[in-house]
């Protein structure tokens, strides 16, 4: 399928995003550390009935790289995406999220209900949930080592770019449970994604932003309910995020799907793509 790479003019950055399809909305929001290549296995399903829009966030890719962390608060992070939405000309969209931005569609849920159609979130929980896990659950401080790490200046970077990007590549080609799901030639487009000037700090800033000022947001957000059709997959096979953090989630949200996906990593939608769209597809066209 033939992809339109576009730029948008987003809250003072040109934001970058690939474009398929014609019809009601989806808006997909990548995570940590990757960029909208984490989509490539559902852009073409969605777009049979869709426009799908695939945005690579601020700090990623080739989207504007703001240096400090002040730049990557989740009011930012949120408000790119409902601007985004309002320069494609749509007043509404299905969200679909998957690790960072996951968190993202998450917050953006409970902040702008008023531009969402559907929900869909992938291996990030909700984020009250989250900050539980992270206060109260020595498991789960354990598995977030990293989230701290990342709070140390310059070190981190560093770390990132050893050995031609050998802890980012690790983190995706060590953690998934079937063969062959990241080729060679998919690790070098990721590697030329990390390797754009300003990435790697970018991309850490969004974990420094949230140490930051993460409880202030969830302090605003904890009554805010969400009430459209939500749907969370999730692979029990996470080993930065454990599945007993999605216990509870139906407390927050109203009407919520989950299918959890056995034997799956956290690179969900890229490990087991047939499985993934087999749910996400019917749901964001309202099948079910």
């Amino acid at each position: 399928m033939e992809l339109e790479h576009a730029t948008a003019l987003i809250n003072g950055l040109n934001l970058h995003y690939v474009r398929a399809g014609s019809g009601p909305l989806v808006v997909l929001l990548h995570g940590f550390p990757e960029f909208w290549y984490s989509w490539r296995h559902q852009i073409p399903a969605l777009a049979e009935t869709h426009t799908v829009v695939a945005l690579d966030q601020r700090g990623y890719n080739i989207s504007d790289k703001p240096a400090l962390w002040q730049h990557y608060t989740i009011d930012l992070l949120i408000d790119d995406v409902r601007a985004l939405i309002e320069h494609l000309g749509f007043e509404r969209a299905t969200i679909v999220g998957h690790d960072w931005g996951a968190a993202v569609a998450w917050m953006f849920a409970m902040r702008y209900h008023g531009y969402l159609e559907r929900l869909v979130i992938m291996n990030v929980p909700h984020p009250l949930l989250m900050a539980k896990g992270l206060l109260t659950n020595p498991r789960q401080m354990l598995r977030s080592w990293y989230m701290f790490a990342f709070q140390i200046p310059h070190l981190p970077e560093w770390s990132a770019k050893r050995n031609n990007f050998q802890v980012l590549t690790k983190a995706l080609t060590g953690a998934v449970q079937r063969p062959g799901v990241f080729s060679a030639e998919d690790i070098q487009v990721y590697h030329q994604a990390w390797g754009r000037p300003g990435a790697l700090r970018a991309m850490i800033n969004w974990y420094r932003a949230y140490i930051r000022q993460g409880s202030r947001y969830l302090r605003q957000l904890s009554t805010h309910h969400i009430h459209v059709p939500t749907l969370l997959i999730w692979g029990t096979a996470d080993t930065a995020l454990g599945q007993e953090l999605t216990y509870g989630t139906e407390r927050y949200v109203t009407d919520l799907r989950i299918r959890y996906l056995s034997d799956v990593s956290h690179w969900v939608q890229q490990e087991a793509p047939n499985e993934v769209n087999a749910v996400l597809i019917p749901f964001v066209r309202g099948e079910w």
